[in-house]
């Protein structure tokens, strides 16, 4: 199989191996929560750059993420996103404490968010890490208020230094049967896509 990822079989492989890595990731949301959160894998798909965003669907609206960096060769980045509203109901939760309505985010609701990333995305990374074998170390996540195109644009900068294309992994989060406006976002280097489809390659 040669590494081209725009392959309808070697997605659709792929999506089975980022799923493992989902839902080690959903077990640790439940247990830092204390709820049943689940994750769904939606989406894997590569596409031009210029197309990232529409594709993505993000509009002009102001996010909150928690933006987590992955360490050494096999690179890449991590988004944890959220509207307002859901981004101060979680941040309340983690804190055990009423939702704040001050428009400036305290430094107790910034550091439950980041948090949040921190546990998401180590389970996340070591579940990869145990699937390619690579040791997938995640940065010191960072909390971002921005519009969203400008967040993901900026996490989509790494890859569009050496490619033409990328490949993103689009996941969301329900709640019983709510689904949360939150979203996780993958975005992984040349690199790491390679490891990722050496990965399919064995599998099929």
């Amino acid at each position: 199989m040669s590494h081209n990822l725009t392959a309808d079989s070697t997605l659709r492989i792929l999506h089975q191996v980022l799923s493992t890595a989902t839902n080690h990731a959903s077990a640790a949301m439940c247990r830092w929560v204390d709820s049943v959160i689940t994750l769904t894998l939606d989406d894997v798909t590569e596409v031009p750059l210029e197309d990232a965003l529409s594709r993505l669907d993000v509009g002009d609206e102001m996010v909150i993420a928690v933006v987590l960096t992955l360490h050494g060769n096999e690179g890449g980045t991590l988004l944890l996103m959220f509207d307002e509203l859901n981004g101060r109901q979680l941040a309340a939760t983690v804190a055990r404490r009423p939702a704040s309505i001050e428009p400036k985010w305290t430094e107790i609701e910034i550091s439950a968010l980041n948090e949040t990333g921190n546990i998401l995305g180590c389970a996340y990374m070591n579940a990869l890490t145990k699937l390619i074998d690579v040791e997938l170390v995640p940065s010191a996540p960072y909390f971002v208020r921005d519009f969203a195109a400008s967040v993901i644009e900026q996490a989509l900068m790494a890859q569009a230094i050496s490619m033409d294309n990328v490949l993103i992994c689009n996941t969301t989060f329900h709640r019983g049967d709510q689904d949360l406006n939150w979203n996780v976002i993958f975005v992984p280097s040349d690199r790491l896509r390679i490891k990722l489809e050496a990965t399919v390659e064995l599998i099929g």
